[in-house]
């Protein structure tokens, strides 16, 4: 993923492990399928927060490049603070990768309503909600220029294939739910975010911190909760006449069991059989297929219930390769 200090670090990690035995239990006894868990971006955290913070010397050098021994800063790392590391372990990653508001804003302008209308949006798995503030970033997506002009955000995905549409975008609501929300007004959180940022790509670092001061300004709402409660009180809501209502996710259903992904289906799949052309209601996703090989964007739409599949797209945002249109493959 174009981050070969990282790997360098993970490859470390993985010959000086027996030096961290309760980070080893960790890893070792883990319920649940490893990858899908993401422990390896769990790791890389917690020795990059190890890093920023300065508990670790000999890491903290080697994150600003002043050596190359790997082993004996990971070693040392893991033999100072093996508790810590085990510790940070059982909390999911919390990338809150900004650059993923791209796919989601492409999502939006190529929703086909019948009307053009504002949205509401409802976010699953928000972390610090920076996604939820996207109508307040910069975007180019190819040719089409969106979101902001002004915005020290700025997201710039490398596009592949079709242009998007050019349909403009307001946002009149925008809520989300997270097991553990974190606030970028608290240094605490925002520390953790900017741990998860790899350490070789310095422009996800600097969008990150701009990202944090917006949400600091203007704080997204997050509601502590879990996905499937909080989702089905949300569509039991009255819906505006007028307004789209939008549930959207990115990289949060790996985290979730079997049950609460078909919960999460079923609720709306019963939502959008309520859906009418003055009431519409959309669901984007942004996750791995299931058998991990891509990442998908996804939009499905109600009230004619037609799901189609937008883009393919790096994990992070780095690119996006746009598919055409049923319509447009047709033509062709």
């Amino acid at each position: 993923m174009g981050s070969p200090f990282i790997a360098e670090v993970l490859d470390s990690a993985g010959r000086q492990l027996f030096r961290a035995p309760a980070t080893a239990a960790r890893i070792r006894d883990w319920q649940g399928d490893q990858t899908a868990a993401a422990l390896a971006l769990r790791l890389n955290g917690a020795l990059h927060a190890l890093a920023r913070a300065g508990r670790s010397q000999s890491l903290a050098s080697l994150y600003r490049r002043e050596h190359q021994d790997f082993d004996g800063a990971v070693a040392e790392a893991f033999a100072q603070n093996d508790r810590y590391i085990a510790d940070w372990m059982l909390q999911p990653p919390q990338t809150n990768e900004v650059a993923r508001a791209a796919a989601l804003m492409a999502a939006l302008m190529a929703a086909p309503l019948e009307h053009a209308m504002p949205f509401e949006l409802l976010e699953l798995g928000s972390s610090c909600g920076l996604n939820l503030n996207l109508d307040r970033y910069s975007y180019s997506l190819g040719p089409v220029r969106a979101g902001d002009a002004f915005s020290e955000v700025k997201i710039e995905p490398l596009w592949r294939g079709a242009s998007p549409a050019r349909n403009p975008i307001s946002i009149v609501a925008a809520r989300g739910v997270d097991l553990h929300p974190l606030h970028a007004g608290n240094p605490i959180h925002r520390e953790r975010l900017l741990a998860f940022a790899w350490a070789d790509q310095p422009a996800r670092g600097q969008r990150l911190e701009h990202a944090l001061r917006i949400a600091a300004a203007h704080p997204p709402r997050i509601d502590q909760g879990h996905a499937t409660t909080w989702l089905a009180d949300r569509l039991a809501e009255p819906q505006a006449e007028g307004r789209c209502r939008v549930v959207m996710h990115t990289m949060v259903l790996q985290y979730l069991s079997d049950d609460d992904r078909h919960e999460i289906s079923s609720l709306l799949s019963a939502a959008g059989g309520r859906a009418d052309a003055a009431h519409p209601l959309l669901w984007i996703s942004f996750e791995w297929t299931p058998d991990r090989r891509q990442v998908e964007l996804r939009l499905t739409v109600w009230p004619t219930g037609e799901t189609r599949v937008l883009a393919h797209c790096h994990p992070y945002g780095d690119w996006l390769e746009w598919l055409p249109s049923p319509a447009a493959a047709l033509a062709a």
